[in-house]
């Protein structure tokens, strides 16, 4: 008897480690919800710099134009706080789907994400994405995406590249030129509409510090060159809008790199990213600002107008943007109940599986029922 209760104990133990660490933390079935019915901006340009560390970027000399943007014009800039593992998949996910590391990746060898998951490409009226076959398609996976223009290169011409690797930077421009040339007239009707994500995905950094490492001439040379690209893809965006003053900008990074050229682990040079964000709906200069990767998600979605990704546990980071701004804080007010929606989700999944589920005291249906009619009621009279 004691042989079999030592068993079964071992058993349950074992079993629980799985059940904790290794069960999807996403979710299905929420109902989105709308950020905002006024959106601050039109469109939306999405520019990553793939292991792009903080302090490098920060050191004036290797980025003139952004700094140029921080120092010069209305804009928001600072740290982005990532988490491990400080990989390009997940990172990309905490910008773009507002969620960290799904731990069931590991059934697919940490390459993609098993679960379905929704994002802000998936609630945009229409995305164009340029970059690494790596990166770029995995937003194009399960949900709907007809809306989703893609172009990569392929993955010889990343090994190639890889002694100069900032010329994959600027196949991603050349690509972008081609597309405005050739095939804008053929996508005219997506690239007049609102609510459109362009999306830039630079690869060079991120291998250069693998090759060369981050305080090698090959990475800061590939800063500068990231940052003359910026400045062209904003000049070609802004010719081809007629300066409409309708775009909003978001440059920020995946990860970081440690000094030896590698990353995925939780030290600060791969954890700190910078973040800048200017152009529509940015009318006032925040500096040193510091805000989690996945609130990133929620931020993208309100400045377009669109519904919050109903995986994202991002929070709307509103001290930074316009705290008394009633449109602002309705759309802070949405971001409260699509998290909430996950947990509804959640508990009524639990209430099927354990017996003695027993509801959070303070959290109750009646309690959110009188939290809401009360915020809903101040926004009202302003109170």
């Amino acid at each position: 008897m004691v042989i079999y209760t030592a068993i079964v104990t071992h058993f349950i133990l074992f079993y629980s480690i799985f059940d904790v660490y290794f069960t999807s933390p996403l979710t299905h079935g929420m109902p989105p919800h709308r950020s905002t019915t006024i959106p601050p901006s039109k469109r939306l340009v999405l520019i990553v710099a793939d292991g792009l560390r903080a302090d490098k970027f920060y050191d004036f000399k290797y980025a003139p134009y952004l700094h140029s943007i921080i120092n010069n014009q209305p804009s928001i800039s600072g740290i982005s706080h990532t988490r491990v593992p400080t990989e390009s998949r997940p990172g990309h996910v905490a910008i773009i789907s507002g969620f960290y590391e799904d731990i069931s990746a590991v059934t697919r060898g940490w390459k993609e994400n098993p679960i379905e998951f929704d994002s802000v490409f998936n609630r945009s009226l229409s995305t164009f994405g340029f970059g690494s076959p790596d990166i770029v398609p995995m937003f194009k996976r399960g949900l709907t995406y007809e809306h989703f223009y893609l172009e990569c290169y392929d993955h010889e011409r990343e090994e190639f590249g890889r002694n100069n690797s900032y010329e994959l930077d600027l196949w991603v421009e050349e690509k972008f030129k081609e597309f405005l040339l050739n095939k804008s007239n053929s996508y005219k009707q997506e690239l007049d509409q609102s609510g459109i994500v362009f999306f830039f995905h630079l690869l060079g950094i991120d291998t250069n510090g693998h090759s060369h490492k981050p305080w090698s001439f090959n990475y800061l040379q590939n800063i500068q060159i990231v940052d003359e690209i910026v400045q062209r893809l904003v000049i070609l965006i802004e010719s081809y809008y007629s300066h409409d003053q309708k775009t909003t900008y978001l440059f920020t990074s995946d990860h970081g790199m440690t000094d030896w050229g590698s990353h995925g682990s939780g030290d600060d040079t791969e954890t700190l990213t910078p973040v800048v964000l200017w152009g529509s709906g940015i009318h006032q200069t925040r500096k040193n600002i510091h805000v989690e990767q996945a609130d990133l998600c929620p931020l993208m979605a309100y400045l377009l107008g669109l519904e919050y990704p109903v995986n994202s546990v991002g929070q709307l980071p509103v001290d930074y943007l316009y705290p008394t701004d009633e449109h602002l804080l309705k759309a802070y007010l949405q971001n409260a109940r699509q998290l909430l929606e996950q947990v509804h989700v959640q508990k009524q999944e639990l209430m099927k599986r354990l017996i003695n589920f027993k509801i959070y005291p303070l959290l109750t249906d009646d309690d959110e029922n009188i939290f809401f009619t009360q915020m809903d009621r101040l926004l009202k009279t302003g109170g």
